[in-house]
């Protein structure tokens, strides 16, 4: 049994979360689901929480009533292997709804905050030439979703990110 599991919060929108977040991740499935009970007061065929499994790290999305919301205080980062798995989760986590923040952090439709991050950008915001590596930060804080390339040329001094 994983010993911390991240709990995501919804009205009632959590089976349809897990099932959506599932389809973006290869291995991923619903792995339980329990429903509210007649005592309850909510509708009994509501799933209280859905168990599930993204690239086999577990998550319980709970729906828990609308008077909670989310910030980025808390997020769930991706660390993705290329541009085009960026690009792919980007357009993905923004349909019907998402919303662009900045430096890789959206809002999915259910206002869950996450970053996209190609793991190639770590290699450009450290290291030892910290102009190089100026010119990359700078690049990604004028970003919303995350542009290697760019990033790339900013760090080679190909560019200027002002």
């Amino acid at each position: 049994m994983q010993k911390i599991v991240t709990n995501l919060w919804y009205d009632t929108e959590a089976k349809e979360a897990a099932e959506f977040y599932c389809s973006l991740f290869a291995d991923s499935k619903i792995t339980d689901i329990q429903h509210y009970t007649e005592a309850s007061g909510r509708p009994a065929d509501l799933a209280v929480t859905v168990d599930f499994e993204l690239n086999g790290q577990k998550f319980t999305a709970i729906n828990g009533g609308g008077e909670y919301n989310y910030t980025h205080a808390m997020s769930l980062l991706v660390n993705c292997d290329d541009q085009e798995e960026v690009d792919r989760l980007w357009s993905a986590l923004l349909a019907d709804g998402g919303k662009e923040i900045e430096c890789g952090w959206l809002n999915d439709k259910y206002g869950v905050p996450w970053q996209i991050w190609p793991t190639e950008a770590y290699e450009l915001v450290s290291g030892d030439d910290r102009e190089a590596v100026n010119r990359a930060m700078k690049a990604m804080f004028g970003m919303k979703k995350i542009v290697l390339q760019a990033m790339r040329d900013a760090y080679d001094g190909k560019t200027d990110p002002a």
